[in-house]
């Protein structure tokens, strides 16, 4: 399936919308379970196959999409669920009463309390806070926490070491929590 993978996204990045179809099919249960992740324990005002379909049709209006590899269409994928859900918060944030609230823990343990609309956009604010102070401590939380990318591909996408992404993990964490709890 790699080299299938491969040969599609050279023809995808190429314009071929035919190929840009059938690597979504081959990467469906992928983006699916990064989707479940997202909304494990959520209200299911937003659903994983609406997720994964919203972030599609994200991916597929993109004009200047171009894909180099598998784990860099996961990264452009988590951007753009990050994306569908910041705006779905959005929306169930502007509702007056009632609408339910999209929950996301930044936690890997699956237990975790999950966060509610309002804090899935000050998640948001924090993540562009970070991208502002370091980039790529943005883009291991993007690949990991909204991707789904385990750190050792993480590391194989940014050309560094799985430690240093590690690194960069935890630093992220502390300094979105910092955020996050100054906003608060």
């Amino acid at each position: 399936m790699s080299d299938s993978v491969t040969e599609l996204l050279g023809a995808a990045a190429g314009g071929d919308e035919r190929a840009r179809n059938t690597l979504f099919d081959l990467l469906y249960e992928e983006l699916r379970r990064c989707a479940h992740r997202q909304l494990r324990g959520a209200n299911q005002t937003l659903s994983t196959t609406a997720l994964v379909h919203e972030t599609y049709v994200k991916l597929a209006t993109s004009d200047a999409l171009e894909l180099h590899s598998r784990q860099h269409f996961m990264a452009l994928a988590a951007r753009a669920m990050r994306q569908v859900l910041v705006d779905h918060a959005r929306r169930v944030g502007a509702e007056k009463r009632g609408g339910g609230a999209v929950l996301v823990t930044l936690d890997e343990r699956s237990d975790e309390a999950p966060f509610e609309a309002a804090e899935v956009l000050a998640l948001d604010q924090a993540l562009v806070e970070l991208e502002r102070i370091d980039e790529r401590a943005a883009r291991v939380v993007n690949l990991h926490f909204f991707g789904g990318l385990s750190f050792v591909s993480i590391a194989e996408l940014e050309g560094l070491s799985e430690r240093t992404i590690k690194r960069d993990w935890q630093a992220a964490r502390l300094m979105l929590a910092q955020c996050m709890n100054a906003g608060a």
